[in-house]
């Protein structure tokens, strides 16, 4: 153990030795990569960030909610769950929105995209400086990096307005669709109820307006007057109930079935209802806990991490260069001395 002590001692102290002796390339070098990791770092371009905190709502039919009696059941006031804070990430990470911002800031031009392929390298300058990602609190952050601390603000904020629009666009299209459903429905419904009340309107004309209480006051009526040998009375009540007896059936089936419709009708008048107000309705869909203000300071570049991380890393690389190159020449003299 004493013996590996004084061995490791004696490597250290070789080995400072060593970068003693390599002090002035040591020096010289580390001192070249100083002065360009400065330069270099005063001409990166200064970066601004700003950033947007949102929540999403949670999902739920505005109708519903609006038209629902009970405070506590209105998901509209809830905030969203995972659910919701997945299908806001990818409302935000939609061709809609990044296509929206790309063109209301000009981003072509505001990047100065000068490529070959310049939608390419526009949607990947895009990506570098404009991301979204989920926070433990169920929570959405847009962050945004640009030259101009203003128009970071700005984006920041458009994006987070444009969630609205890109949610009411999808959910306006679904509702129209409803509205249109259900009021194909409730046409067909209507129509076949009129068609009903015409058939009845016929039937009514031959004096059947209520034929369970028509036909046991004919029937009652046709005894009596048996009973009292009134026979001219009871010919004619045995007229109205052969009527009844031959329109009889048809006037209960066609009321019954009425009336099924009618329920139906109104069944479909609240649906109607609630499919138009969700097609007039514009809810938001998420809650702005910050909106992003205009940054006081650079977020990027820090100047002088760079200078520290790219000077450490030069002159450990140069030690590792002078070991090795070192190693070799003390290797090739070895071989030249044994042939």
């Amino acid at each position: 153990m004493a013996n590996h002590k004084e061995q490791y001692n004696f490597d250290s102290i070789e080995f400072l030795i060593y970068l003693w002796n390599k002090k002035t390339p040591l020096i010289l070098i580390t001192s070249f990569a100083a002065i360009i990791s400065i330069i270099v770092s005063l001409n990166i371009e200064n970066k601004y960030r700003s950033e947007v905190i949102l929540f999403p709502a949670a999902s739920g039919s505005a109708s519903q909610d609006l038209l629902s009696s009970s405070y506590s059941e209105k998901s509209i006031l809830k905030l969203g769950e995972d659910e919701e804070v997945e299908q806001l990430l990818q409302v935000l990470n939609s061709d809609n929105i990044r296509d929206r911002i790309i063109k209301q800031f000009n981003l072509m031009k505001h990047y100065d995209i000068d490529s070959k392929y310049p939608k390419t390298a526009l949607y990947k300058e895009y990506a570098k400086n404009i991301k979204f990602e989920p926070t433990k609190f169920m929570s959405v952050r847009i962050s945004v990096m640009d030259k101009d601390p203003e128009t970071a603000a700005n984006i920041a904020n458009k994006i987070s307005d444009l969630t609205d629009t890109v949610f009411y666009e999808m959910q306006i299209k679904k509702a129209n669709e409803a509205v249109k459903l259900v009021e194909h429905e409730y046409n067909e419904f209507q129509q076949e109820i009129d068609k009903i009340e015409d058939s009845l309107i016929v039937i009514r004309s031959y004096g059947i307006v209520n034929y369970n209480a028509q036909s046991e006051r004919y029937i009652e009526a046709y005894g009596n007057a048996l009973i009292e040998k009134n026979y001219d009375a009871a010919k004619k009540l045995e007229g109205k109930l052969n009527i009844l007896a031959k329109y009889g059936g048809a006037y209960n089936s066609l009321r019954d079935r009425q009336l099924v419709l009618q329920k139906q009708l109104g069944i479909l008048k609240v649906k109607y209802s609630e499919a138009l107000l969700d097609s007039k309705q514009r809810l938001s869909k998420r809650y702005v806990v910050n909106k992003a203000t205009v940054a006081e300071k650079k977020s990027y570049p820090i100047r002088w991490l760079i200078v520290v991380v790219s000077t450490l890393a030069t002159f450990i690389l140069y030690i590792l260069f002078l070991v090795i190159n070192d190693s070799i020449k003390k290797r090739l003299e070895e071989i030249k001395s044994q042939i």
